[in-house]
């Protein structure tokens, strides 16, 4: 394999002269078809018209979409360096351009939308519509909860100022910090905020103790512009709900989701009533660090003989191993992904903190950005995002551009199946005290995957709901808030620390509202179809299908094919005890190591 470690742009990039032609070509093909359906409603009652409508529509956002493939790639170089106003201010102008199409075409979803009810099924009986079909199920439910075309444009337009500028400029504020810390090798050296993350799960703890207390000064630096902003977006969300009569804050979610909120407040309770779980791990883990109780930001840490490191190369080599062993296309599209230069893979300034998947449209490649440090955990991200990709490329292999994407609740689903049999890979050949240790740290990221997101999930319930009562939030009301919640799944055995109350500051996903539960709900649902594979192999098939779907069915039928019923409180108890066993099998362990 030809291992490039930055992004290659290639394919989406030859030069700035170059895009300003796209862009008149983009602009030129999205009112061709405006002008052609604008004033027309005969799409609207007639079938077969509206077959010729959708089609059009479909290679609109296969082949441009609103900003082709200079919105990608300058948002993809905007995350690779959060500090460029260059960058920035290319971006706003790129977005500018692409809402003014939005709104300018939105007619057509709105339109489509708001077909009586007495001919919807018309539609979605006549069979040249099938691949269509959900598209149109999805539109005909969201018309309730939409606004005239004029409404709808102001909401679009006024998003960038009310929501994503709030958002770029705090999450730009604290990705551009650099700080001296104390390191591994015992020396004090400027390390971005991406590297301080990792020194917070040091085995060292002189290193995990210091890097804490300079990353919660950072989060402290930060406390007042995150109240402001995390206030604003709070009141704008409050806005567009009570504009759109959505009956609770969670709603828009579920409905963009296309989950039942019934689906999500099983989950969230169940889970819930399960926190004892993770309190049981992390009274382990204390038990196994020798401590009465974890500082909070000591819940990461690893326990045990996993010092090894696992560069970038060794990485590629373990996960090429797994993905030809389960799937040969699966193979191949990590190939491609590694000798396109589809990875950027180190930490620098700048650059976005974690790991994400991107992809954009249908046409277009996809890209993963890592912030590879050479540990166990670092494997296992690159293993998760690379689910992600597959999905991607599985979902363009089978579907129109209309139906590329997942729901949210399956989102998760990829990316957690291929992580727990890149895991299962590495334990193989680990004697006891590695298999504890390796036992110990799948525990850790199911717990932070399902319980830690539910527990936030909660956080942001409560949240909305005392904004919506009070108006305004103090930073110390929202900090009391996360902290009783993230107090509520860590149990007696985690301390909240002084300043952990302010790590919602950092947390981007709290931005994305609601989007945490489908983590838990991902995981879950990704070990019955670990489980489904595992009994015999040739069902591997049928998982491809599943991850081929995109969003041409709800999450619900598509797991009826399964016979996984999500509505069934029965069904996430299954795959909770299946951890609540792990948990008993590591203590077991743990105590015939004599280590507890």
């Amino acid at each position: 394999m030809n291992q490039s470690l930055k992004w290659d742009f290639s394919d989406i990039y030859r030069s700035d002269e170059d895009y300003e032609i796209k862009r008149k070509t983009i602009e030129n093909a999205n009112y061709q078809f405006i002008n052609k359906w604008k004033d027309r409603k005969d799409y609207l009652t007639n079938t077969e018209i509206l077959k010729e409508a959708l089609y059009e529509y479909d290679n609109l956002l296969r082949d441009y979409g609103t900003d082709g493939d200079e919105g990608y790639y300058y948002w993809l170089r905007s995350q690779l360096d959060k500090t460029d106003t260059n960058i920035k201010a290319r971006l706003n102008k790129i977005d500018d351009f692409s809402k003014r199409i939005q709104n300018d075409i939105h007619f057509f979803y709105l339109n489509i939308s708001k077909i009586p009810k007495k001919i919807q099924s018309d539609f979605l009986n006549y069979k040249p519509l099938e691949p269509f079909k959900h598209f149109l199920e999805r539109a005909f439910r969201e018309a309730e909860y939409m606004l005239s075309e004029e409404e709808e444009r102001i909401i679009n337009l006024k998003r960038t100022s009310s929501y994503s500028y709030w958002v770029r400029m705090t999450s730009s504020f604290i990705s551009k910090q650099e700080r001296n810390v104390l390191t591994e090798e015992g020396k004090v050296e400027k390390k971005t905020f991406s590297e301080i993350i990792s020194l917070l799960n040091s085995k060292n703890k002189s290193v995990r103790d210091k890097s804490a207390r300079v990353f919660n000064k950072i989060l402290s630096d930060f406390l007042d512009a995150a109240e402001y902003e995390l206030n604003s977006i709070l009141h704008n969300k409050k806005v567009d709900d009570e504009i759109r009569k959505m009956p609770r804050p969670d709603f828009d979610r579920h409905l963009n989701d296309d989950i039942e909120s019934e689906i999500v407040d099983t989950l969230v309770d169940t889970v819930s009533q399960h926190f004892h779980i993770s309190e049981r791990f992390y009274e382990l883990k204390a038990r196994l660090l020798g401590v009465k109780k974890l500082k909070y930001h000591e819940r990461n840490v690893e326990y045990g003989k996993i010092d090894k490191k696992f560069t970038f190369a060794e990485s590629i080599e373990i996960i090429s191993r797994v993905m030809k062993g389960l799937d040969d296309e699966f193979y191949d599209i990590f190939n491609e992904f590694i000798n396109k230069g589809r990875f950027d893979v180190y930490p620098k300034k700048g650059k976005s903190s974690g790991a994400f998947c991107a992809h954009h449209l249908i046409s277009q490649p996809t890209y993963i950005l890592l912030n590879h440090n050479d540990k166990l955990n670092d494997v296992l991200t690159l293993a998760h995002e690379l689910g992600h990709g597959i999905n991607n490329e599985l979902i363009k292999k089978k579907q129109m551009a209309i139906n590329f994407g997942t729901p949210l609740c399956t989102a998760e689903v990829a990316s957690t199946f291929m992580e727990d049999f890149v895991l299962r890979e590495i334990m193989k050949d680990a004697d006891d005290e590695t298999r504890l240790a390796i036992m110990v740290k799948k525990l850790n990221d199911d717990v932070s995957t399902i319980f830690r997101q539910i527990a936030c999930y909660r956080f942001e319930q409560e949240l909305h709901n005392e904004f919506r009562i009070k108006g305004y939030l103090s930073k110390k009301e929202i900090g009391s808030i996360f902290q009783r919640h993230m107090a509520f799944y860590m149990g007696k055995y985690v301390e909240q620390s002084k300043g952990s109350e302010n790590w919602w500051v950092y947390w981007g996903h709290i931005r994305t509202f609601f989007y945490v539960y489908s983590y838990a709900s991902g995981l879950l649902i990704s070990k019955s179809l670990q489980r489904f594979v595992n009994e015999d192999k040739r069902h591997l098939e049928k998982v491809k299908d599943f991850l081929s779907a995109g969003l041409s069915e709800s999450p619900s039928v598509l797991f009826n094919k399964f016979n996984i019923n999500i509505k069934d409180k029965g069904f996430w108890i299954k795959g909770l005890s299946e951890i609540e066993e792990l948990l008993d099998d590591t203590f077991n362990l743990a105590r015939r190591l004599k280590v507890i």
